[in-house]
């Protein structure tokens, strides 16, 4: 099944070849560390015992778990809502304010990502399109019923699952594109990404990480299995014809 939002980094053209790669059984666990629109966790048709969906970023966290527990509550809030520039301007500046209810802030954030160019949440993007059909989020609800949503750092929620039968997927901001998300990606600076590879070298379970193709990541993770994959890149300047490489990173 698909995400029901787009997402700066988002993994939908690579969600077969991910989803390739895991292990074909031994899996208890299945952690997404850094979950973003949860586009593998969506499309995986072998479910866990127990599945975790984690981000840093505090608004996601809270679309999901409102998006899990009243996805109904959220179509209303956006029932009769425009799409145009000026409310996505408002909804950027109120999404955040701590006198909304969990739900408004839901509510505003899932249009904000819906409305925004790229889904970089930075700027509109003024494109003709049903802004507020969520008739899709009673779908997600049942899918996430199973599902634990986090909202912790990398470095604890790896530490709580961290077990034999654990896969972890990694999806971190990709090296030298930190400042281009919403949230928490300006904070996981060079020595971020070398403390996640220190802790992954050294976890009981498995793990399979993907990054963009840089030098600095492949000698990061020196030793592990490293398997090269490209997709089209869609916010190229050619219609999305140039490719662009990427990393699919296994520790077994």
């Amino acid at each position: 099944m698909n995400s029901f939002i787009s997402w700066m980094g988002g993994k939908k053209l690579l969600r077969n070849a991910i989803c390739e790669c895991f292990p074909a059984s031994g899996v208890e666990k299945y952690v997404e560390v850094f979950g973003g629109a949860a586009w593998i966790l969506f499309h995986r048709d072998k479910h866990a015992k127990l599945e975790v969906y984690n981000d840093i970023n505090s608004s996601l966290v809270n679309l999901f778990k409102c998006v899990k527990h009243h996805p109904n509550a959220i179509k209303e809030e956006l029932e009769n809502v425009l799409y145009s520039r000026v409310t996505y301007s408002e909804f950027m500046d109120l999404h955040r304010n701590s006198a909304l209810t969990d739900i408004q802030r839901a509510a505003m954030y899932f249009y904000i990502i819906r409305a925004s160019f790229g889904s970089k949440i930075s700027s509109f993007g003024a494109k003709s399109r049903d802004i507020t059909d969520a008739e899709y989020l009673s779908v997600i609800k049942e899918r996430l019923k199973r599902v634990v949503i986090e909202n912790k750092s990398f470095e604890s929620l790896i530490k709580q699952y961290d077990r034999p039968h654990t896969l972890f997927y990694c999806d971190p901001p990709y090296f030298g594109t930190e400042r281009y998300y919403d949230h928490g990606g300006s904070d996981f600076v060079r020595d971020s990404h070398i403390k996640l590879a220190d802790i992954l070298r050294n976890i009981k379970g498995r793990c399979v990480v993907s990054y963009n193709d840089d030098e600095f990541i492949r000698r990061l993770y020196e030793g592990f299995d490293i398997e090269e994959v490209s997709r089209q890149n869609n916010l190229s300047p050619h219609n999305g014809q140039e490719a662009y490489r990427e990393l699919l990173i296994k520790n077994y």
